[in-house]
């Protein structure tokens, strides 16, 4: 059985990917969160943005969380939680492994792949909640180059 996604249980999942974005910032990181939730509502695997501590440009939140699940039969019916809309890379692990539903936390700050994944079949819902975006806003604030180093903005190069 399939938990409904309604906005009350989104904001449960939310929660425990903010404690990641939070943990991540305590750390010294970049404060993105992620969880993949199972069909029934368990929390697989949660996990934070860990490029700046371990020095890995490919652990993002989402990534952190769905190698914290380990590996899965199936990704039918499982939900991706993340307190920002999420990057192409991020997007595609969403794709390429058929994870049904994505919740974002914010996409104000930073707008990736979140549209594509629900053209493409995937069930989204962005939830434009006040501390996600707040967290953003001031790491981006406090943080300009390494934010711009996350999101692939490459000063120079004027990309």
């Amino acid at each position: 059985m399939t938990v409904p996604l309604d906005e009350a249980t989104a904001r449960e999942w939310l929660a425990v990917a903010l404690e990641e974005a939070r943990a991540g910032l305590a750390e010294g990181g970049i404060p993105i969160g992620g969880a993949l939730i199972g069909p029934d509502g368990t929390v697989l695997g949660r996990g934070h943005n860990r490029r700046v501590q371990d020095d890995d440009p490919s652990v993002h939140g989402e990534t952190d969380a769905f190698r914290n699940a380990g590996r899965q039969r199936t990704y039918r019916g499982t939900t991706m939680v993340t307190t920002l809309s999420p990057c192409w890379y991020c997007s595609g692990l969403v794709r390429q492994f058929g994870i049904s539903r994505l919740v974002v936390g914010e996409a104000q700050t930073f707008s990736g792949g979140h549209e594509w994944l629900a053209e493409n079949g995937v069930e989204v819902l962005v939830l434009d909640d006040p501390e996600c975006i707040r967290m953003m806003q001031d790491f981006i604030t406090e943080h300009p180059r390494l934010w711009n180093e996350d999101i692939g903005e490459d000063e120079e190069a004027g990309r």
